[in-house]
């Protein structure tokens, strides 16, 4: 009867200690991979983003065109064991539009 006791407890112990994913098992990734952009001379939006992943690591780029005039560029992976790991980039060289005079007092 104490045995009975003792594999009771243990195995109420392991249920509870389990992680959610022990409980169920770790499915596999699946391979994917998809794209897009976007770019519209009439507004200005550039952007656009791809991405793709063997089931194991996701590697992807995305990019936008900045109010300021540059490309920003963003070169990443992730996977399980190092996390999200980002390259950041800029293309282009900033400009800003000249400073408009103040109005004058009373205008």
């Amino acid at each position: 009867m104490a045995a009975l006791k003792l594999a009771v407890a243990v195995a109420l112990f392991m249920v509870v200690a389990a992680k959610p994913s022990d409980l169920y098992g770790k499915e596999p990734g699946m391979p994917y991979d998809f794209a897009y952009a976007v770019k519209d001379d009439y507004t200005g939006n550039d952007f656009g983003h791809s991405e793709s992943s063997d089931g194991n690591v996701v590697t992807g780029e995305y990019f936008v065109l900045l109010p300021d005039g540059r490309r920003q560029i963003v070169t990443y992976s992730a996977d399980h064991d190092t996390g999200y790991v980002a390259d950041v980039k800029y293309e282009g060289e900033a400009q800003y539009p000249a400073p408009s005079p103040a109005p004058a007092y009373g205008q």
